[in-house]
């Protein structure tokens, strides 16, 4: 089972790495690109105010370009540890067990905008580069989408993508019976399912933690379904391709 998640723009500083290895991280095929996009990102923060444009700062931000700037060769931590914000909050990483971060190793992915898909354990720098950031001869797009489809689709298994689209739009989980997008939603009083905003994210943290807790590697989307409602959680099929999580 691959339990594939979105980054944040927010992060916290440091890190228990003395710096960001290249050879350690997951998905070694994608590391050209990696290297390539970080290095445009770095040559891109030393222009401080072409990079608040292209990056969609606000004037109080520009502490995110010189973490940019430092990014090869500031301290690096965990993937799933270095994100903050809503998701993230509820995945509460800090207080996993044991095993539930080695569970998390094997099976949980964080898709960066700058890095792809990375193990939850990757020790990665502090940085800022979202989906929709544009970085001179770098469009995202053009330079993620078909390596990382390609990597997605050689993941053996169960795949459950928790993503936003727009990190779904860098490249897509695969196509197949096993491999599914999950959608948090409500149901109204009309019996009808209705996406939910400001919520999504937190109910995707909450689930994520709880399938590292439980650290059962589930080979089917039956499996899963089965075992939503012993977690306390409504999950269903939805439309092909996809689960709904009901809140």
């Amino acid at each position: 089972m691959l339990v594939l998640i979105p980054p944040s723009e927010t992060k916290r500083s440091g890190g228990g790495f003395l710096c960001l290895d290249w050879a350690a991280l997951s998905y070694p095929t994608l590391t050209t690109r990696r290297r390539s996009l970080a290095r445009a990102l770095v040559k891109l923060s030393k222009q401080p105010e072409s990079a608040m444009a292209a990056l969609k700062l606000g004037r109080t931000q520009g502490a995110e370009v010189e973490r940019n700037r430092l990014l090869l060769t500031s301290p690096a931590m965990a993937a799933m540890d270095r994100y903050t914000g809503v998701l993230y909050d509820a995945l509460e990483t800090d207080s996993l067990s044991p095993a539930a971060r080695v569970f998390a190793g094997d099976h949980l992915v964080v898709h960066s905008a700058l890095f792809g898909p990375l193990g939850a354990l990757d020790a990665i720098p502090a940085y800022r580069l979202s989906h929709d950031s544009r970085v001179p001869e770098h469009p995202l797009k053009a330079h993620w989408t078909v390596a990382t489809t390609k990597v997605l689709s050689a993941v053996p298994g169960l795949v459950l993508d928790l993503r936003s689209e727009g990190y779904v739009s860098l490249g897509a989980a695969p196509v197949r019976s096993d491999s599914v997008f999950l959608r948090v939603v409500t149901v109204g009083t009309d019996g009808h399912a209705r996406a939910i905003n400001h919520f999504n994210k937190k109910w995707k943290g909450l689930f994520t933690r709880a399938l590292l807790e439980h650290g059962e590697d589930f080979a089917t989307v039956d499996d899963l379904l089965a075992w939503a409602p012993t977690a306390g959680f409504t999950l269903r099929p939805g439309a092909a391709g996809t689960l709904l999580l009901v809140v």
